[in-house]
C-alpha cells in the first residue's frame, strides 16, 4: 500500500458508498415531505392520496416518534419531524416509505398540507438581532483597552463586511441505511463524520439506550463539515422507519433535496473599527460579528467563538474587542464547514487592514508585515503564542513570489493598459488547532495483530477523501515496526471504539493517530520482550522496524510476522486499546481567556489576478504558498489537502454565490445555478512546505485539513486590487464572494449607488 488504499478503487469506480451497497428484497426506500416556505403553521397532513398511490406505502410523522423528537445537541430547538410549525424552507414534515425510491418520491409529492398559514420570515441576521431573535447570550473576547487606544491612533477607520455562506457540495449526498435488530435496536450504515454523535441522536429518537444502536461508517464521498452534526437527522429518520416497519430502510437524498434541506457555511454581517499609527502599527481593533445561524442552534455556539479566536488572525494587536452574536433567522440551520468560523473572522480583519492601508496611502503588505505575531506575544484571548512561525513563512512566501519585482511589474502593466488591470494580495495565516469545546479533544483506538502478522486498526477517524486512514496506517506501521502493506484500517463502528468524537477541526490524525500509537506501543513492548528472550539479549537493545527485529542496530533473522506467531503460541495478548486526550487545554468562558489550542498552523499566500475592465471578468494567474506543515507524515496527502483547501477557499471568496431570496427560498439549489471552481478557474499553484518539527503532535506533524482554505481569501483582495487600479477614486467594498457581477457593478459605479 504505497498510497491511500481507496485511491485506485476511486479511479476505477469500484469504491462502495452508501448508495452502492446491495439492497435486500425487503428493503424500503424513504423520501421526505418538506416545508414549502421559510416559516409557517399547519394543522396536519392529508396522506390519503399518497397511501393509495401504491401498495406498501407508509407515512410517518412526529406523533410516530417513540422517543424524543429532537436533533439538537444543545438547545432543544430542532425537531426531527415538524409538528404544527415549521421554521425554514426544507424542514422535514413527514417520512414516506415505499418498496422503491421512485414510488416513495412520487407518493411524497401527493402529501398535502392542511391548515397551512405562512408567517413572516426573517432572513437577515441584523434584522433578527434588532428584533431580539438571538441564540444564547452574545460573547465578547477582550484584551487591553480599545477605546482608550483609539484616542491615541493617528488613523481610525471603520466599515461593514458581508461574507456569504457556502454549499458543501460533497460528491456523496446525505444518506443512511438502517437495519432493525431483534433486540429492539438498530444497526445503521451512516454517512457521517461522527458515528457516536449519530448513535446518541438515534438512541434519543427511538427511546432506547445507546448500546442498542450500532453506527458504522466505512468512508464518505466528501463531507467538509456538512456531515458532522447534520448526518444525524437522516440516520434517525431511516432508523425510525426500520423500527416501525421491521424492515431495512434506505434514505438517500438527491442533490436538490440535499441543497435545500441541509445547512451550509454561516453567512456573516460584521462591523469593524481599526486604529493605527502613521507607520502602520495597529493599536486597536474592534469587531461585531452578526452570525446568521439559521432556524436552529446546530453547531453555531462552537463556531462563533472560533470566529472570535481568529479576530486578529496572524497579527499582534494589543487592544482588541471581538463580539459574536448568533442570530436566529428562517433559513436552514447553518452548520460546520471547513474552517468552522475562522475564515469569516480572518476576512474581517483583512478588510480592515485593506481599508486602513488606503487611508494611510500604504500597501496593505506593509501593515501586514509590521504587525505579524512574534514569539511570546499574548493573544487577545490570553494564550501565550509559542513556536511562532508567522514571520518566517511570510518572508519565505514574499521571496518565493519575488514580491518587489511582482509589484513593480503590476504597476508597469497597469500604467500601460486600459482594457486590463492586474492586482495582487497577500494572506498571512495563523490558525488554531483543537476543538474549541475542550471535552471533544479525545480519541480511542483498538489494535489487533493477527497471528500471521497482519494488523487491524480501528479508531474514531472517518475517511472522507482527506487521507486520514493513510496517515494512521503510516503511524501504526512505524510504531509497531510492521510492513505498511500489512496494516488495514477498519470501518469506524461504535461497537468497536466507543464514545468517539467527530472527525473535524483538522484533528483527525492528531487525535486518532496518537490513540493508535498508544495501543501500538503496548503491543510492541510485548513483542520486544519476547524477541529479547528468544534471542537471549537485553530488551533495551531490541527494536522492530521495517518488518524485522533489530538487535543493536542490525537486522536479525526474526520477522514481525514470525514474532506475531510466536506471541500467539506463547499466549501473549496481541490486542490493545489506546486512548489519547489532548493535554494542556483550558478556557474560562466567563473571562473569555485561556489556552483553547494545542498549537497553531502558520503560512502565507500571494495571489495575482488580471481583470478585464470592459467585461468585469477576471482570471486568477498565480498562487504562491508557503505552508507550515512541520514534518509531513505523507507529503503527497498533505499537498493534496493544501491545494484542495485553497481551491475551496477561492470558491468561497470569489465564485460560489449562495443566494436566498427575501422569502427564504434558496435560489442556488442545483449545480446549474451554484457555480463551483474548476480547473480553468484555478491559478497556477506554487506550493512549498515550511518544515520544522512540531513535538506537540504525532510524528512531529501539523494538521492540514482546514488552515489552507484561508489562503483563498487572498483571491478576493487580488481582484479588489485590480479593480482599484481601474477606479482608484472609488471606495473599496467588502462583500464576499467577489463575483464578476459585483466587479462589473463596481467598475460602472452602480455598486456604490446600490449601497448608498
Amino acid at each position: 500500500m504505497k498510497r491511500n488504499p481507496d485511491s485506485a478503487l476511486n479511479v476505477l469506480g469500484k469504491t462502495t458508498y452508501i448508495d452502492d451497497m446491495p439492497e435486500s428484497s425487503d428493503m424500503l426506500h424513504a423520501a421526505i415531505v418538506s416545508s414549502p416556505s421559510a416559516h409557517g403553521k399547519f394543522t396536519g397532513l392529508d396522506i390519503k392520496a399518497a397511501l393509495a398511490y401504491a401498495p406498501g406505502v407508509r407515512i410517518l410523522v412526529a406523533a410516530d416518534v417513540p422517543g424524543q423528537n429532537e436533533l439538537s445537541t444543545s438547545i432543544p430547538d430542532e425537531p426531527m419531524l415538524a409538528a404544527g410549525h415549521w421554521h425554514f424552507r426544507g424542514e422535514v414534515l413527514a417520512l414516506v416509505l415505499a418498496p422503491t425510491r421512485s414510488v416513495a418520491r412520487k407518493a411524497a409529492a401527493l402529501v398535502t398540507i392542511e391548515g397551512r398559514v405562512d408567517l413572516p420570515a426573517i432572513v437577515d441576521p441584523r434584522v433578527a438581532f434588532a428584533k431580539g431573535d438571538i441564540i444564547m447570550t452574545p460573547r465578547t473576547q477582550r484584551s487591553g483597552d480599545p477605546e482608550a487606544a483609539f484616542r491615541l491612533c493617528d488613523v481610525v477607520v471603520s466599515g461593514r463586511v458581508e461574507s456569504a455562506g457556502q454549499e458543501h457540495v460533497y460528491l456523496e449526498t446525505q444518506g443512511a441505511i438502517a437495519y432493525p435488530e431483534d433486540s429492539g435496536g438498530v444497526r445503521v450504515i451512516s454517512g457521517t463524520q461522527s458515528p457516536a454523535g449519530v448513535q446518541t441522536i438515534v438512541a434519543r429518537i427511538l427511546g432506547v439506550p445507546m448500546n442498542l444502536v450500532e453506527i458504522e461508517t466505512r468512508r464518505l464521498g466528501g463531507a467538509f463539515g456538512g456531515k458532522e452534526d447534520q448526518a444525524s437527522g437522516w440516520a434517525a429518520l431511516a432508523s425510525l422507519g426500520a423500527v416501525k416497519t421491521g424492515k431495512p430502510v434506505k434514505l438517500y437524498l438527491n442533490r436538490r433535496d440535499d441543497m435545500n434541506c441541509t445547512g451550509k457555511r454561516h453567512p456573516y454581517s460584521s462591523d469593524f473599527k481599526i486604529g493605527l499609527k502613521k507607520d502602520g502599527t495597529i493599536l486597536a481593533f474592534e469587531a461585531d460579528y452578526y452570525q446568521n445561524a439559521g432556524a436552529a442552534t446546530d453547531l453555531s455556539p462552537a463556531i462563533i467563538p472560533r470566529t472570535m479566536f481568529h479576530a486578529a488572525s496572524a497579527y499582534h494587536i494589543p487592544n482588541v474587542r471581538a463580539t459574536g452574536i448568533m442570530c436566529r433567522t428562517n433559513l436552514v440551520p447553518f452548520t460546520a464547514f471547513r474552517g468552522f468560523g475562522g475564515p469569516q473572522g480572518i476576512f474581517v480583519i483583512e478588510c480592515a487592514i485593506e481599508k486602513a492601508a488606503r487611508a494611510l496611502g500604504m500597501d496593505p503588505v506593509e501593515i501586514q508585515r509590521k504587525n505579524l505575531l512574534s514569539e511570546g506575544d499574548v493573544s487577545h484571548y490570553g494564550m501565550k503564542m509559542e513556536d511562532v512561525r508567522a514571520k518566517d513563512t511570510f518572508e519565505l512566501c514574499m521571496k518565493k513570489a519575488r514580491w518587489p519585482e511582482l509589484r513593480a511589474g503590476i504597476a508597469a502593466f497597469n500604467a500601460g493598459n486600459k482594457a486590463y488591470k492586474r492586482g495582487a494580495a497577500v494572506l498571512p495565516l495563523c490558525f488554531g488547532i483543537s476543538f474549541t469545546k475542550i471535552m471533544l479533544n479525545q480519541g480511542g483506538s483498538l489494535i489487533h495483530v493477527y497471528n500471521d502478522g497482519s494488523v487491524s486498526v480501528a479508531t474514531g477517524a472517518i475517511e472522507m477523501g482527506q487521507g486520514v486512514g493513510r496517515k494512521i496506517a503510516v503511524v501504526v506501521s512505524r510504531t509497531l515496526g510492521a510492513p505498511l502493506s500489512s496494516v488495514r484500517i477498519e470501518s469506524t463502528r461504535t461497537t468497536t471504539v466507543a464514545n468517539t468524537v467527530a472527525t473535524a477541526a483538522s484533528t483527525g490524525a492528531d487525535i486518532n493517530a496518537m490513540a493508535a500509537q498508544v495501543a501500538c506501543l503496548e503491543i510492541k513492548k510485548r513483542l520486544v520482550t519476547l524477541a529479547a528472550e528468544r534471542l537471549g539479549v537485553d530488551a533495551a537493545t531490541v527494536d522492530i522496524a521495517g518488518g524485522r527485529v533489530i538487535v543493536g542496530g542490525k537486522p536479525s533473522e526474526l520477522t514481525f510476522a514470525a514474532m506475531a506467531t510466536a506471541a500467539y503460541e506463547k499466549r501473549i495478548d496481541l490486542s490493545a486499546h489506546g486512548f489519547y486526550a489532548t493535554p494542556g487545554l483550558h478556557y474560562d468562558i466567563k473571562s473569555e481567556h485561556g489556552t483553547p489550542f494545542l498549537y497553531h498552523v502558520y503560512g502565507c499566500a500571494v495571489v495575482t489576478a488580471t481583470l478585464d475592465v470592459m467585461r468585469g471578468s477576471y482570471r486568477l494567474n498565480d498562487a504562491f504558498i508557503v505552508h507550515d506543515i512541520a514534518e509531513s507524515i505523507d507529503p503527497l496527502v498533505d499537498m493534496g489537502q493544501i491545494e484542495g483547501a485553497f481551491a475551496q477557499g477561492l470558491g468561497w471568496a470569489c465564485l460560489e454565490e449562495l443566494k436566498f431570496d427575501d422569502s427564504g427560498r434558496l435560489l442556488s439549489d442545483t449545480l446549474s445555478t451554484y457555480k463551483l471552481p474548476d480547473a480553468h478557474f484555478m491559478p497556477d499553484m506554487h506550493v512549498d512546505f515550511f518544515t520544522r518539527p512540531n513535538p506537540r503532535v504525532i510524528a512531529n506533524s501539523k494538521a492540514v485539513g482546514e488552515p489552507p482554505l484561508m489562503y483563498g481569501i487572498a483571491g478576493y483582495f487580488a481582484v479588489l486590487d485590480a479593480l482599484k487600479a481601474a477606479r482608484s477614486e472609488a471606495s473599496s467594498f467588502h462583500d464576499l464572494p467577489m463575483t464578476p457581477e459585483k466587479a462589473m457593478l463596481f467598475l460602472t459605479g452602480d455598486l456604490e449607488k446600490e449601497r448608498s
